[in-house]
């Protein structure tokens, strides 16, 4: 799922404002100050994108020879970037792509892009990304997708050159260039095509399309969705093969979502998407091999779903790898999550191999860190690197290439994120952890190669300033770039030496104060620490009103919640400062809290995997126990306490308000799972187990099973084309709602998906929201 309210994502893009609506309503403690205030901080801003203090480089890359570093931006503060060039030598910034239509807009791209979009939750608009032609070109390049089809840009040209047209009938899906440089993969037509630079000729690959039903290289919504699997073919090392993947769905029985907000009928009105419920049949995947030349199909021996058995070990295919000399390595998952192998495929002879398995309870969390080493620097050469949590946390561990484990790499009561680099020849490795804390994320340096067993030195950590950074690391390993945002500070983006950390230059900073803001306006929460009723420590973010403005507490409370895995609400980065939701109510004299319960990610898999089999209920009560300890400090007052979320907020927020309604008085539930039934198979399977094997679970886990208990009031938010938390799930909750004959509010969208886009749709959603909570909090 792994779907939070866009206030929680600095991913998360919209238009400029629209004027103030000048009849927005005022609380009833008004005072000129609080009026004042409101026009300062009109309900608009909540839904501003890009928000406050986030109008920073984004995709940032280096070129081959080091000497430039591109990201796309918007000098006009809007959600519509190009692509500039910051040059190291001279410190200049200068554009180096401007699509020349404007390029991508919501409505010049096709049916499957915005799917896509959706599931990448993208709302980007102009250029959304561009990749280096490394090699292969004489001349600097980038290529850029538009909807009208491929450039490629050489540095310093006047123009781009449109090298592969696109259009809206037979869009370009999903292209990437090969590493010599020399040729571009992209999906059309459901068929894998490649188009080779040099000769300008373009070729299918693949054949045998039928439809959305059977697809080439085309990643199923399942791995877009909930795997973090964005393709569905991948380039080899020497870019002389491309492996790919066949999906049939033929399978799957059709979900029909019908656009009853269109005045059309018939095949425009409705779209049908192959959902695989849980507990039912996943799609059927296939792996297979192709020549860049052309020439048959190598079809690997692995076959992923399209099987009812239950305990299937090759369920899922997660990722794929290449090695070096053409060795293939598939990540292959079990149906229970429980158990995931690496299977070693040789193209050259066919022959198979399972190298390693991990086993872990109560799941396993799947990852991008696995990465081959190369051939003949070390005596390690040919092996991998590989992290896993068998220890609780996740941790590297080199492998050799038998998939045999030579030793850990990092060790400790903290996390390992992403591999930022590899420097085989001096015996390191880069990349971002929680060692300074789960609330923070920095680059560190370990060494690569275990020297004595039991014997591991602490990693060194080359980033400075507290809170989050995200890096990307120079081809020659000297130097990186740092994104670098904690709570009291806008993203600001530098180059570092990778040697020892320090700062070389400034590439982009804020402007500060942040324009049309006061600081007290976006004052950062305070992050406190309480105990859940097992003794594990919870982090909390409290958004307080002003005492001066609006008194002493207690204050109406709204608790922002989130709860489910994978994702982390509460952390030391600007975007918890720029909730312009909290901020907004902070501002009408609301305290707003947030808390990270157990279930939530970054904290280890005891701490994750206490949701096993059981959403709604550990995760509710850690969300009861912080309601009491505002209680308890004075803050908040039982009764006067409301909730709001978004996806797994939503049904905590519709949850948490049945299960205790002696403490929460109203909650608004923005496109809620009510029943895991409804859900899909990965996700749903992951943390509750399948239908059969767990149906005290998934019956107390429905939100259908407390209504009889509500004595609150509910406000149900939901996107009637929603693909993935399909509208059913609210149109069953008012089904119990209406039989337990307790009051609802209802608040649909027609024409939207998991999340309002339209900033009309947006802006009415916030007025509604708060309109809603002015009566009942």
């Amino acid at each position: 799922m792994q779907s939070v309210d866009e206030n929680e994502s600095e991913n998360k893009k919209s238009k400029r404002l629209r004027p103030l609506n000048n009849n927005m309503p005022l609380t009833d403690n008004t005072t000129p100050q609080n009026v004042e205030d409101s026009i300062l901080f009109p309900v608009e801003e909540i839904v501003q994108s890009p928000l406050p203090g986030y109008v920073a480089p984004t995709s940032i890359g280096f070129s081959a020879d080091d000497s430039l570093v591109t990201y796309l931006f918007s000098p006009d503060h809007n959600l519509s970037r190009k692509v500039f060039a910051f040059d190291l030598k001279n410190g200049k910034q200068e554009l180096f792509f401007g699509p020349p239509d404007g390029g991508l807009d919501e409505s010049n791209i096709s049916a499957e892009e915005k799917l896509r979009r959706e599931r990448l939750r993208e709302r980007g608009l102009g250029v959304t990304r561009y990749e280096w032609v490394k090699t292969g070109l004489k001349k600097k390049a980038i290529m850029v997708p538009l909807p009208a089809g491929i450039y490629l840009q050489e540095l310093y040209s006047p123009k781009p050159e449109l090298k592969l047209p696109s259009s809206s009938l037979s869009p370009i899906i999903d292209p990437h260039i090969s590493p010599d440089g020399t040729m571009l993969a992209y999906i059309r037509d459901s068929e894998l095509h490649v188009l080779n630079f040099l000769l300008n000729e373009s070729k299918q690959l693949t054949h045998g399309a039928q439809g959305n039903t059977v697809t080439h290289g085309i990643a199923e919504y399942i791995a877009q969705e909930e795997m973090d699997r964005k393709n569905g073919y991948w380039w080899s090392l020497d870019s002389q093969y491309i492996a790919f993947t066949q999906v049939d769905s033929s399978g799957i029985p059709l979900f029909r979502i019908m656009h009853q907000g269109k005045s059309s009928v018939g095949s425009d009105a409705q779209e049908d998407h192959p959902y695989p419920f849980a507990g039912a049949s996943n799609v059927k995947v296939h792996l297979g091999v192709v020549s860049v030349h052309g020439g048959s199909v190598i079809w690997l021996d692995l076959l992923c779903g399209g099987t009812e058995k239950t305990d299937n070990e090759d369920e899922y295919l997660a990722r794929l790898n290449w090695m070096h000399g053409n060795i293939l390595i598939a990540q292959v998952l079990n149906r229970s999550h429980s158990k995931l192998k690496l299977i070693k495929f040789d193209i050259n002879v066919g022959k198979k191999e399972v190298i390693y398995v991990e086993e872990q309870l109560p799941w396993i969390n799947l990852h991008d860190c696995f990465t081959p080493l190369d051939k003949g620097i070390t005596k390690y050469s040919g092996g991998f690197i590989w992290a896993s949590e068998k220890t609780g946390f996740r941790h590297f561990y080199l492998h050799d290439a038998n998939g045999t484990c030579l030793g850990p790499i990092t060790e400790g009561d903290w996390m390992v994120e992403q591999i930022a680099g590899v420097n085989e020849a001096a015996g390191m490795i880069y990349f971002t952890a929680t060692l300074d804390g789960p609330l923070e994320s920095h680059l560190y340096r370990a060494k690569l190669f275990p020297v004595e067993k039991n014997a591991l030195q602490a990693p060194v950590r080359l980033t400075n300033g507290k809170g989050k950074h995200s890096v990307v690391l120079d081809h020659h390993l000297q130097n990186f770039v740092d994104i670098h945002d904690s709570l009291d500070s806008p993203p600001r983006v530098s180059l570092c030496s990778l040697i020892d950390g320090k700062e070389i230059m400034p590439l982009f900073e804020q402007a500060f104060p942040i324009p049309r803001f006061k600081r007290p306006e976006l004052e950062p929460p305070k992050i406190v620490q309480i105990q859940a009723n097992d003794g594990t420590t919870l982090y909390g973010a409290l958004y307080e009103p002003d005492r001066t403005r609006f008194g002493p507490p207690p204050y109406k409370t709204l608790i922002s919640v989130y709860g489910g895995p994978c994702v982390q609400y509460v952390c030391d980065s600007w975007i918890s400062t720029v909730d312009m939701r909290a901020q907004y109510l902070r501002n009408k004299g609301i305290l707003v809290w947030k808390l990270d319960n157990r279930g939530s990610a970054r904290r280890g898999i005891k701490f994750e995997g206490a949701l096993k089999g059981n959403p709604g209920r550990f995760d509710a009560e850690d969300q009861l126990t912080g309601a009491e300890w505002l209680i308890k400090q004075g803050l908040a007052k039982a009764g006067h306490i409301g909730l709001y979320g978004w996806s797994y907020g939503g049904y905590m927020s519709a949850m948490i308000l049945a299960r205790f309604p002696d403490v929460f008085h109203c909650a608004v539930s923005g496109a809620p799972v009510t029943s895991w039934d409804g859900y899909d198979t990965f996700y749903t399977e992951k943390y509750m187990g399948l239908p059969s094997e767990n149906p005290k679970g998934y019956d107390y886990g429905s939100v259908m099973h407390h209504v009889h208990k509500l004595k609150g009031r509910l406000l149900l938010v939901h996107g009637m084309i929603d693909e993935n938390v399909h509208f059913r799930h609210t149109a069953r909750l008012v089904n119990a709602l209406v039989a337990a004959g307790k009051p609802y509010e209802l608040l649909i969208f027609p024409d939207e998906r998991h999340m309002p886009r339209r900033q009309t749709d947006r802006i009415y959603m916030e007025e509604r929201i708060w309109e809603f909570f002015e009566r009942n909090l």
